[in-house]
């Protein structure tokens, strides 16, 4: 294996375990990011076992690990299902994980325009290819529209009054770079809360940019498709509008947390829960991994159609 992890990987050690990795077994993992997780699960793969990592950053592609047991595919996971298809294993997959976090090499980054601790461009993009920056949604977006995203996405008290701000800026001068959006929406921030509801702007704007809501819905539907009675599932949320849907998708089946039952009374639910409560990390991981602080690990079993 070449190429350096970029990116220090969440849970990894309780990841693993969740997945209950079979040498021979087939895996995937939708999230490829640094590249942590993946060459931890190929490690343990016998030559029989193989791993498919996703991920619709072309860096992160570009510095994918090489290895005969490993196919990195450039593609956002909501289209998980057809490459699986493609390769001839929907429906044989032993374990899937995906760890939602933001790599630490996109918040690094400046030019990315993720984080609000260095002045860069407004992007935001996880595919680079993707029409619409941040910068874009900022300048196109009626007040309307914003305070919804700051409001259900950023889960902000003070929605309105940033976008409103954000309005009255824009027709001034233009709000596309980070450094921009910090000075316009800062005024409005609760100084004893300043970096959270700083995170919590650009985790709006980025959720909107990339779409993350319905490409976790989408992925976490195909999850049923892609896996055999049996395979695990395992998935690492950082924010409560991601792990609400994987609550709600590991306890009945859906993302909105509808139990569907037959005449009977059973439910139809796809998958057990492995627990009661997420794994977290604990204070050495934390102080290893600031970031891991708010990872929460949820996992189960697919049960067999007639369960």
């Amino acid at each position: 294996m070449d190429q350096e992890v970029y990116h220090i990987p969440a849970l990894l050690p309780e990841s693993l375990s969740a997945l209950d990795i079979r040498p021979d077994g087939i895996y995937v993992d939708a999230t490829l990011g640094g590249g942590g997780h993946s060459r931890a699960i190929v490690e343990r793969l016998g030559e029989k076992g193989h791993l498919y990592s996703f991920d619709q950053d072309s860096d992160a592609i570009g510095r994918a690990f090489s290895d005969p047991r490993f196919t990195p595919i450039h593609s956002n996971f909501r289209f998980m299902s057809n490459w699986l298809d493609y390769y001839g294993v929907l429906g044989r997959v032993d374990g899937i994980l995906a760890d939602l976090g933001v790599s630490s090499h996109h918040f690094d980054d400046a030019g990315r325009g993720f984080s609000f601790r260095a002045d860069g461009p407004l992007d935001m993009r996880m595919n680079g290819k993707a029409q619409r920056s941040a910068a874009d949604i900022v300048a196109e977006a009626e007040a309307e529209e914003l305070t919804r995203l700051f409001k259900i996405y950023g889960e902000l008290s003070q929605a309105r009054r940033i976008a409103d701000a954000l309005v009255r800026a824009r027709a001034t001068s233009p709000v596309d770079t980070t450094g921009r959006l910090v000075e316009v929406v800062s005024p409005l921030i609760n100084r004893s809360k300043e970096k959270k509801e700083l995170a919590q702007v650009f985790q709006a704007l980025r959720i909107a940019v990339n779409g993350e809501m319905e490409a976790l819905e989408s992925f976490l539907d195909q999850t049923v498709e892609a896996l055999r009675p049996g395979g695990r599932l395992a998935i690492i949320t950082y924010h409560s509008l991601e792990d609400r849907m994987v609550k709600n998708f590991m306890r009945t089946g859906r993302t909105d947390g509808h139990e569907e039952k037959d005449l009977f009374g059973r439910s139809h639910t796809p998958v057990k829960p492995l627990g009661s409560k997420p794994v977290v990390p604990g204070e050495e991981e934390i102080n290893r991994n600031p970031r891991s602080r708010s990872a929460k690990l949820r996992a189960g079993v697919k049960l067999p159609q007639n369960s």
